[in-house]
């Protein structure tokens, strides 16, 4: 027989031999149907669970939306329907306080049927709302556009609970709105039975008017209360559609506490100006409780400076004690002589507004006032201010490293106050943000060798 070459011989297997050859294509076959049932069964983006349906056939894992699960798709469903509802009943309470103004407060004005000051009595705040909800729903809506334009027909990159912070200054402008309410309806009734021009243009236009929808105007009236009591019911069902991985899902959960907090404020008004009627209550816990004296202690230090509340941050407020020592030798004998009292203290910073579509600008303008609000604990119901606010543009403050659990404040060429915290790291987080305000704004550092930029200047001070 004549031998042949290897080189001359045409293979027709692998080159590895027929049983290696079985062997590999077994386990690449096993290994091909281990990846199709991973893929069927992969964990949900979403929750992390493996509960996906069993399905193995590519037609119907195409059928399904990628990586969720049944409880997740569902969720993903109700979130989506939330959100929407939020969107749109904002848009339908607009509509109510665009028709109050344009279909009775316009008209009314025009025809001369009642004064100024009687239509003001009436109509409270409502062009306030009407702005506020303007540039409310202006960016939920934008948020809408912009997450379909991206593709996200789930809404998931929307964030209710973030935009609803940010607007969070409409809250007082409602509690306005609410505590005139018993007021404006009592005046009227009595102007509705005094004039009877005024009687007659209501009944023509809930009779006749199409866009008032057979309803009378106290009904519109009662919207902005109807829709303040609404946000945490709505604010529920996206945080119970939302799970807790969500970028969004703290900040809903601190909305709908804000809400309730000015709420129960609300209802705690209310009752002291006698009114019989209340908004819907919640149930109130510890942290609540101390939201709404907050509030209570915010628009007291509102009312003593007299700002606008758009122009105003509250940028830190607590309780502090506070002394006042009789010479300048406390600090050899130590802060255990001084007697310290309990005092409700806020640092609020009066700053040019830098969007007119946004109430709490991420980057606010520039600081023009800055003051610390001093309240005495409550007393009879009420809260007392110690004396006028220290205005930090006439204050020096410093410290010594020998009562580093202390800082002092100097009002120039009046009084002086020695201030601390419970906690030794928030009596430092104190001092730091007052002596930032009243370096910035005081007027006394242009003055060369003073002794106020001598004192600010000495080495003992924090760094």
């Amino acid at each position: 027989a004549t031998r042949t070459k290897s080189a001359d011989v045409e293979r027709a297997d692998s080159g590895i031999g027929q049983m290696p050859a079985r062997k590999w294509r077994n386990r690449a076959s096993e290994t091909l149907s281990s990846l199709q049932a991973w893929e069927a069964h992969r964990p949900c983006t979403d929750c992390g669970e493996r509960d996906l349906p069993g399905e193995t056939d590519v037609q119907n894992c195409n059928q399904r939306r990628a990586d969720l699960c049944e409880k997740c798709r569902k969720r993903r469903t109700e979130r989506k329907e939330s959100v929407l509802e939020f969107v749109n009943t904002e848009a339908s309470y607009g509509e109510d306080l665009r028709i109050i103004k344009e279909e009775f407060y316009l008209p009314m004005q025009a025809a001369g049927l009642l004064s100024q000051e009687q239509l003001q009595g009436i109509f409270s705040n409502i062009q306030e709302l009407i702005d506020l909800n303007e540039n409310f729903l202006e960016i939920l809506q934008e948020e809408i556009d912009q997450a379909f334009d991206q593709g996200d027909d789930d809404l998931m990159t929307v964030c209710i609970g973030e935009i609803f912070l940010e607007f969070v200054n409409m809250l007082p402008a409602f509690q306005t709105y609410c505590l005139q309410q018993s007021s404006s309806v009592n005046m009227l009734n009595a102007l509705e039975k005094e004039k009877e021009l005024l009687r007659i243009f209501l009944n023509v236009s809930q009779n006749d008017n199409t866009a008032l929808r057979r309803m009378n105007l106290r009904s519109f009236l009662m919207a902005p209360l109807q829709r303040v009591t609404k946000y945490p019911l709505l604010l529920s069902r996206i945080i119970k559609a939302t799970t807790e991985y969500h970028p969004d899902h703290g900040s809903l959960r601190e909305a709908k506490s804000r809400i309730e907090s000015h709420l129960e404020h609300i209802n705690m008004k209310t009752k002291q100006e006698g009114n019989t009627w209340t908004l819907r209550s919640f149930r109130q816990d510890s942290k609540k409780k101390r939201e709404v004296i907050n509030i209570e202690m915010r628009e007291t230090a509102l009312k003593t400076v007299g700002w606008l509340r758009e122009e105003t941050r509250f940028v830190m407020e607590g309780s502090l004690q506070l002394a006042q020592p009789p010479d300048g030798q406390w600090v050899k004998k130590g802060s255990k002589t001084l007697k310290f009292q309990n005092m409700q203290v806020l640092l609020l910073v009066n700053m040019k507004r830098v969007s007119e579509s946004s109430l709490e600008s991420a980057e606010p303008g520039p600081v023009k006032d800055a003051v610390l609000v001093l309240i005495r604990d409550k007393n009879n119901g009420k809260f007392h201010l110690l004396r006028e606010p220290l205005r930090l543009s006439n204050c020096i403050v410093s410290s010594d490293p020998d009562c580093d659990d202390t800082f002092e404040l100097i009002e120039i060429r009046r009084e002086a106050f020695v201030f601390r915290d419970s906690d030794r790291a928030r009596t430092h987080h104190w001092f730091r943000q007052i002596r930032r305000y009243s370096r910035e704004l005081g007027s006394w550092k242009k003055r060369r060798n003073a002794l106020p930029n001598i004192m600010i200047s000495t080495p003992h001070t924090r760094p």
